[in-house]
């Protein structure tokens, strides 16, 4: 089987390889069907972690059951077992886990203190990491669009939809598209004078990363909204909004670093309406039929 170079075992993680020679020492007396699946977890762990039991038939040239027989040969209950324990070899199963510095035993206040402790450090990290001369760029970036297009996965959706509200009601033509497919063909159509603002925590989402390289290949100007540099994303924007924090390995430290993002977007938005005073006026007309909020 022809192996793939963008996944290859050789580039994984330390604890991934290590968990891939636990299913080597486990892989032998397979029938051939069942051989080839391992095969391809031991070749490519990252692809059959991400895709479907029909995928992986596929891919290996066998039926599907013949996925879960492989599975279970090896040790796990099913497919769907050893795929979680790929996830838990990345780390990646951990997100949606409270953080380790919480137990059972703690305290509601403490669940509490420690919530509001990561949002208070992600946005000291800000003020040290966000970069004024970028801000300048990607306000400069805006006020010229032609049009702006806002893409967000996962929960840095909810970032990229509050592009989207808070430029628009200053008179930038917004939009933000949800699913990949659409959000890849508006990206493909902008131009030269167009911009995408991308937000990814990690700056390595596939789907955000594909969308702002198409963007970037149309000649638009890409923002990035992220927390590191030197990622695939940042590697691609011609802007890099950078909100720093700490590594994202919890649900939580993935909502500090939205409290970040979100206030680059009210900074965003502020620069924005200062440079151009016109849009202020244009916010308050936005706003006239609004329910009373005061």
């Amino acid at each position: 089987m022809a192996r793939s170079s963008s996944n290859s075992v050789s580039t994984a993680e330390d604890p991934l390889r290590r968990w891939l020679g636990t299913v080597q020492a486990r892989s032998a007396g397979l029938v051939a069907s069942e051989a080839k699946v391992v095969d391809l977890v031991l070749e490519d762990p990252l692809f059959v972690g991400r895709s479907t039991t029909a995928q992986v038939a596929e891919r290996a040239g066998v039926s599907a059951p013949s996925v879960i027989r492989a599975a279970r040969a090896i040790g796990f209950s099913g497919f769907a077992e050893l795929k979680l324990e790929i996830a838990r070899a990345r780390g990646t199963a951990e997100f949606f886990a409270p953080p380790h510095t919480l137990t059972s035993t703690d305290s509601t206040r403490t669940i509490i203190d420690t919530t509001a402790r990561t949002g208070i450090d992600a946005l000291t990290a800000l003020s040290g990491a966000i970069d004024p001369d970028a801000l300048d760029q990607a306000v400069s970036a805006i006020r010229g669009a032609g049009q702006l297009l806002a893409y967000g996965a996962g929960p840095s959706a909810t970032v990229a939809a509050d592009v989207v509200f808070r430029l628009r009601s200053l008179g930038v033509r917004t939009s933000g598209v949800v699913d990949h497919e659409s959000a890849m063909i508006a990206a493909r159509l902008l131009d030269s004078g167009d911009v995408v603002v991308a937000v990814s925590s990690t700056g390595r989402t596939d789907m955000t990363v594909a969308i702002a390289d198409a963007a970037a290949t149309a000649d638009a100007t890409v923002i990035a909204i992220t927390n590191q540099y030197g990622t695939p994303l940042t590697d691609v924007s011609a802007v890099a909004l950078v909100v720093g924090g700490a590594p994202l390995t919890t649900q939580m430290a993935a909502a500090g670093s939205r409290l970040a993002q979100l206030v680059v977007v009210d900074a965003l938005a502020a620069a924005l309406a200062l440079r151009d005073p016109d849009r202020v006026s244009r916010a308050e007309r936005a706003g006239i039929d609004l329910p009373d909020i005061t």
